[in-house]
Formats: structure tokens, sequence, C-alpha cells
């Protein structure tokens, strides 16, 4: 982690799957400025990497908190810190 950009690979637990967390997630991290990725988990769970400027990664951990209106999360874990992602934000394969 660099001074000016944050790197985080988080797990988003609850009700997170078929209430549109990915294509959410998406667009916040677009409105944010934010590269990475997020993807559905066979267990349940969503997975995804945010990297940008701290500030812009914590907002986007404070919404994950919420979700979009049809969520229930429970739990926003940090994974792992660091790295790079692709440029851009994508929304990945069920993995």
């Amino acid at each position: 982690m660099t001074e000016d950009r944050r790197t985080v690979t988080v797990r988003i637990e609850g009700r997170v799957q078929g209430v549109f967390f990915r294509a959410w997630t998406e667009e916040k991290a677009r409105t944010l400025g934010l590269d990475g990725w997020v993807r559905n988990r066979r267990d349940g769970s969503v997975e995804a990497v945010f990297s940008g400027p701290p500030a812009q990664v914590e907002a986007m951990l404070r919404s994950c908190a919420q979700g979009p209106r049809d969520a229930g999360v429970t739990n926003v874990i940090i994974t792992d810190q660091g790295g790079a992602p692709p440029s851009g934000f994508k929304v990945l394969p069920t993995h």
C-alpha cells in the first residue's frame, strides 16, 4: 500500500447474491474511480478487489457494508491488502 493508492481484497457475506450486488458494486466503484473486480462465490458470498485513493477505497468499504436496497450484508472482511489489479473495474464469473 502506498500513500496515494490502497488495494484491498474483501469478502462480503449475508444476503448478497440475487440482489444485483455485483452490478451495484461495479457502478459504485466506477463512480468512485476505483480499479478492481467483483464476483459471486459458490459459498454465497461476494468477493471483490478495490484499488485507488485510500479515501475512495474506504468509502467503497462503507458502502459495501450497506449494499444495494435488497441486500442484507452481515459482514465485510478484508482478506488481503496490496497488489495491483488491472485498470478499470470488471464483473468476473462466479468462482
